[in-house]
């Protein structure tokens, strides 16, 4: 097994590419300090840890991010790059996940800040508000070698401004610019309804998997005229019922299937049809598919797929993988502090979220490069189940590593008792 240490820091400077000579420094120095700082990730917290002592003044860092002379789309293809070379093998076809979510912030003028739903404080019958920052991320969905469910590993990033593009054309600008970095790859897209329109958009060689409306005005296509007739032909043929009438009135064509739920595998009864949803795509036709459980626990769900050739129990797996994004923001924000850098002005608060996405992906990399399937955490008397790492365990056996560095860069642990030296690592591992 390669060092640890080694490979973390070829990470970082596979980078160099992205910054100056200067500025590659300043973001080695403030990535590792990233890692091992406990508590709030604001900037001067993190330059505390950068141990002897930072090389260059407080305020380099400030600047680094504030109008520091680089940008984020290079720093985002290299970590792609990386993900799909190490990581995805030779799988022609990736999948992708897209969602937007809300950063807060505090203060009282923090540019491209705005009030915005809070999806997480909200309910169906309140509607909370917060300052915040807007985000639409992009995440390669992977497999990791432990199984389980898939890991959704951020790989591009947009902040939306209001009186800006759109959601929809932020995502659009996002998957066209992916799909220009592997132009010999497939993509298979999952989102949630609210990006549904997507699949209307020019999204070269990607498929869109998303929720389909309940009330949906859905058609068969047209028939062919036998006769050349004037005027337009027609472009949408017999009115069918929507999508929660299908599944009210059709008891034939339904087949119990297994699906993958997060990494479990769970029977559920689908049904599929291709149809025309011609408010979305006027022009061809989508797949739908009625998931529905056996054990009618949950609502039916109504999924759509611009792929007429996918499976049906392929859709709903996909589909149920989506939520991998949804762990994905919670872990940024809770182990990685992604809301606690105080940046303000001119791309800092873009930069500091960015960065703070692109450092979970870059943790979920080394890790799995490094300890692959081993097991990382301590066996704990009340969680013998536990079978998978999370995030927190990937965070501590990288913050290991480097604390091992730090503390004993030449004698190494022997100038310490050794039980004491592993509490001491330990300990600093895992400071929250």
């Amino acid at each position: 097994m390669s060092d640890p240490y080694a490979v973390w820091d070829a990470l970082l400077a596979s980078c160099a590419c992205v910054f100056t000579q200067p500025s590659l420094a300043l973001f080695k120095e403030l990535a590792s300090a990233w890692v091992l700082c406990p508590g709030r990730r604001t900037l001067t917290r993190m330059i505390r840890m950068m141990l002897p002592r930072p090389r260059r003044a407080h305020d380099a860092y400030h600047r680094f991010l504030r109008v520091g002379a680089w940008s984020l789309a290079p720093l985002w293809r290299v970590v792609a790059e990386g993900l799909v070379t190490c990581l995805a093998g030779d799988n022609s076809e990736l999948m992708l996940d897209l969602d937007d979510t809300l950063f807060h912030k505090t203060g009282r003028k923090v540019l491209g800040a705005g009030i915005f739903r809070d999806a997480v404080r909200s309910s169906k019958n309140s509607v909370v508000y917060a300052l915040g920052l807007n985000l639409v991320v992009l995440t390669l969905r992977l497999r990791p070698p432990w199984g389980g469910e898939p890991l959704a590993l951020p790989i591009n990033l947009r902040l939306y401004r209001k009186a800006g593009p759109s959601h929809l054309d932020l995502a659009e600008a996002m998957i066209q610019e992916v799909a220009s970095w592997f132009p010999e790859r497939r993509w298979t897209l999952c989102t949630d309804g609210a990006f549904a329109s997507l699949a209307g958009r020019s999204l070269p060689h990607t498929h869109v998997i998303s929720r389909m409306r309940r009330d949906a005005a859905l058609y068969e296509l047209p028939l062919r005229p036998r006769k050349r007739r004037r005027g337009r032909p027609r472009k949408k043929g017999k009115r069918l019922p929507c999508p929660e009438q299908m599944a009210r009135r059709y008891s034939k064509g339904w087949k119990r299937r297994v699906i993958d739920i997060r990494g479990r595998a769970k029977q559920r009864l689908l049904y599929a049809r291709p149809v025309l949803w011609y408010n979305l795509c006027s022009d061809r036709q989508v797949l739908l598919v009625i998931v529905r459980d056996p054990t009618h626990k949950q609502p039916d769900d109504f999924l759509f797929t611009t792929n007429l050739d996918a499976g049906p129990p392929d859709v709903a797996s996909h589909y149920q993988g989506r939520w991998s994004i949804e762990d994905t923001f919670r872990n940024v924000k809770q182990f990685l502090g992604g809301e606690d850098p105080q940046t303000w002005k001119a791309q800092g608060p873009e930069r500091a979220a960015a960065l703070a996405l692109w450092l979970y992906t870059a943790v979920w990399q080394w890790y799995i490069v490094t300890q692959g399937s081993k097991r990382t955490w301590p066996r704990l008397p009340w969680y013998l189940s536990k079978a998978t790492p999370s995030f927190a365990d990937a965070l501590a056996s990288l913050r290991r590593a480097l604390w091992r560095r730090r503390i004993f860069p030449r004698t190494g642990p022997r100038s310490l008792m050794p039980k004491l030296a592993e509490t001491l690592i330990e300990a600093l591992a895992r400071a929250a």
